[in-house]
């Protein structure tokens, strides 16, 4: 069988100081749906980013990822009915010579397939859920780092419509970029963001020492038409604006205005050519 566990929060902050201890905590929840006990294990592992696209290393240690070290987990080990929930204890001792700057690690659930053998449930499909420690110890710690793109691209075949940023971290804690985007439709004048249920504000962690692409898509949007779109970057103090008019066009609309176009066109000359004959005939008789 395969458990739905849940893991909250996802992600927590911590800003450490040397030589102190911090308590932190998640929750893990067998699903009220799940049909047996769900047999946990928490462990400890570090956690940090690879490429633009910032695909997730829960395997590498580096000079960022000491906090590993300074982590201990009061009960790893568990299980849980359906339908409960157990609160999960965390200390982090900061040693006194920690290095100022971002510290990263993972708490990672999962499965304890011995211990659910031992229980008598089947287990065919074991996975992980990890909820990341984002931590900047005091000290000398160094901000930096722009945005070095901000697109929206000019046309569009399908929707959603997708625009990206790249931004970089050249410091040595972890910031927050945040993104809030405008859509409006040139052709009705509707508001497509903000609305009710979507602010168009998005906010996202760039780790230190790394570049980051982000992508958002724009649902909502008009099969055929124009929308003018705004996306406005703030980060590390500083902001960039990016505003343009996107044409939706997707490629049926395409075939059917040239076959449309084309129509005219020949149905034109064949109506000259007609009215040439006939002034032609006209003239012989």
């Amino acid at each position: 069988m395969e458990n739905a566990f849940v893991v909250t929060p996802m992600s927590q902050n911590f800003s450490l100081e040397p030589g102190k201890t911090y308590n932190g905590s998640i929750t893990v929840a067998n699903s009220g749906s799940a049909t047996s006990d769900f047999a946990y294990k928490i462990s400890v592992a570090p956690y940090s980013v690879m490429g633009e696209g910032y695909d997730a290393d829960l395997a590498t240690m580096s000079n960022r990822s000491m906090v590993v070290d300074w982590v201990r987990v009061e009960n790893p080990k568990g299980t849980l009915k359906p339908n409960e929930t157990a609160e999960i204890n965390f200390t982090i001792t900061v040693p006194e010579t920690a290095p100022a700057g971002g510290q990263y690690a993972s708490l990672l659930v999962t499965e304890d397939a011995e211990a659910a053998s031992n229980q008598g449930v089947k287990v065919n499909s074991v996975f992980e859920i990890a909820s990341l420690i984002y931590a900047n110890v005091a000290g000398e710690t160094v901000t930096g780092g722009e945005i070095l793109e901000n697109n929206i691209p000019g046309f569009a075949m399908t929707t959603p419509v997708k625009v990206e940023a790249l931004i970089s971290n050249t410091g040595n804690i972890h910031q927050t970029a945040t993104t809030v985007l405008e859509v409006k439709n040139l052709i009705t004048g509707e508001t497509i963001l903000p609305t009710g249920q979507d602010d168009g504000r998005h906010s996202e962690t760039i780790m230190p020492e790394t570049t980051r692409r982000t992508e958002y898509e724009i649902t909502g949007l008009p099969v055929v038409g124009v929308v003018r779109v705004s996306q406005t970057i703030y980060y590390n103090g500083i902001s960039s604006v990016e505003m343009k008019d996107v044409l939706i066009c997707p490629i049926w609309f395409i075939v059917v205005a040239f076959v449309v176009i084309c129509g005219v066109i020949f149905g034109g000359i064949f109506g000259i050519k007609t009215y040439k004959r006939k002034k032609s005939a006209r003239k012989i008789t």
